[in-house]
């Protein structure tokens, strides 16, 4: 992989090399776990799952808030056509609460889900959420009237520090043409929608997603993941067991230019270590919001493996859903689930853990150098870096 390097020059401030990524495919060392991927290697890899991406970038220099710089955006998910009239199964968890993720008590108490979800930046969250209720109204005109009230589900990281975030980029107006853009297949990664502003183990973080599908006879069910990853302490990193963190501990740091020092975002302190991480998990497989529940919590499993700690300033959110374990307005019908199999839940398990850890590392690897408010640099992962330290470790 080529790598070079370019001064950026941004209103007069001269800012930190920004090391600039040729396309690079991924080590197979960043595949964990036994189960193959789907063909997307993404949460669009279970069937019927839908995802868009708002992401905005403008501006440059010192920030003015209100104005900018601007890095911030949203995603949506889709758990199908229709998330009001077909309900998919759903749980939550909380793993750390120093965050909002709405709509999800109602989530807990029903143990289904009935609107899309939406991930952004913190500060954008009722006007995302505002957007909601103005696409699900065009989507069900009785909504209100004849019909209940959604509650819409949108969750939340902080891109303080990259993004102005007193000027809540992201719009109501936005929020419907994105809900209606939401497409299965393949989809961008790391620098985009509600990952456009994030950072990662003191690198850029974002959006990563995996998937992993089980043999015919576990059931042949695919489990997808999609993350919002935002912190994680450098020194802690690891990927595929190799301690990439200590090795990097001094290495390409979040650089602030000293014409303005924030001490709340440099390297060991605040919320550059602190951070926060929404995760979404999606399967075809059956399975109540009981069994859900209980599958979301060994995302946990997969995070600690990336050297993930949870620390007191993180909102560390899990939510999990069944595209075929649907519940149907009409009360009248019939809901199935498989039976509890116990080796086919063992393996949406472990399928679980595994996608989580390579969605951490496929927000890593996807994200790229970026030059935020005041001059504050996010550096992407080096790649050849990396690989050289997969293969001192013979991963």
């Amino acid at each position: 992989m080529r790598r070079r390097t370019a001064l950026t020059l941004t209103a007069g401030w001269v800012l930190a090399p920004a090391l600039v990524f040729a396309a690079d495919s991924k080590p197979a060392a960043l595949h964990t776990g036994s189960f193959p991927s789907g063909k997307v290697d993404g949460i669009t890899d279970v069937g019927g799952v839908r995802i868009a991406h708002l992401t905005k970038i403008s501006g440059s220099g010192r920030l003015r808030p209100g104005i900018g710089p601007v890095r911030t955006g949203a995603t949506a998910i889709l758990q199908n056509n229709d998330p009001w009239k077909k309900r998919c199964a759903a749980a939550f968890y909380a793993l750390n609460g120093n965050g909002e993720f709405t709509g999800t008590h109602w989530i807990e108490e029903s143990g289904f889900i009935e609107h899309p979800i939406l991930l952004t930046g913190t500060m954008n969250v009722p006007r995302v959420a505002d957007g909601v209720e103005s696409w699900m109204i065009e989507q069900h005109p009785d909504i209100g009237i004849t019909e209940d009230v959604p509650l819409p589900v949108v969750g939340e990281c902080d891109d303080q520090g990259m993004n102005d975030d007193q000027g809540r980029h992201v719009l109501a107006s936005e929020i419907p043409p994105l809900l209606n853009r939401a497409a299965t297949g393949q989809f961008a990664r790391g620098n985009v929608g509600a990952g456009t502003g994030m950072h990662g183990f003191s690198f850029k973080g974002g959006i990563g997603s995996a998937s992993r599908v089980l043999p015919t006879k576990l059931g042949g069910y695919t489990v997808g993941i999609l993350l919002n990853l935002n912190g994680g302490a450098r020194e802690r990193l690891t990927i595929a067991g190799v301690p990439i963190g200590i090795a990097m501990r001094h290495e390409l740091l979040p650089a602030i230019p000293n014409f303005r020092r924030r001490v709340g975002y440099l390297e060991g302190r605040g919320r550059i270590v602190g951070g926060s991480i929404n995760v979404i998990l999606a399967t075809d497989a059956p399975i109540d919001s009981h069994i859900l529940h209980a599958m979301i919590q060994r995302v946990a499993f997969g995070l600690g493996k990336t050297g993930w700690s949870s620390l007191i300033s993180s909102g560390d959110f899990v939510l999990g859903f069944s595209t075929t374990n649907l519940t149907p307005r009409n009360p009248g019908q019939q809901i199935e689930t498989i039976d509890e199999d116990e080796s086919h839940i063992n393996a949406l398990y472990s399928a679980t853990a595994d996608a989580a850890e390579s969605a951490v590392y496929d927000a890593l690897w996807s994200a790229r150098t970026m030059v935020g408010a005041d001059g504050w640099v996010l550096y992407g992962l080096p790649h050849t870096r990396v690989r050289a330290l997969l293969a001192q470790y013979r991963r």
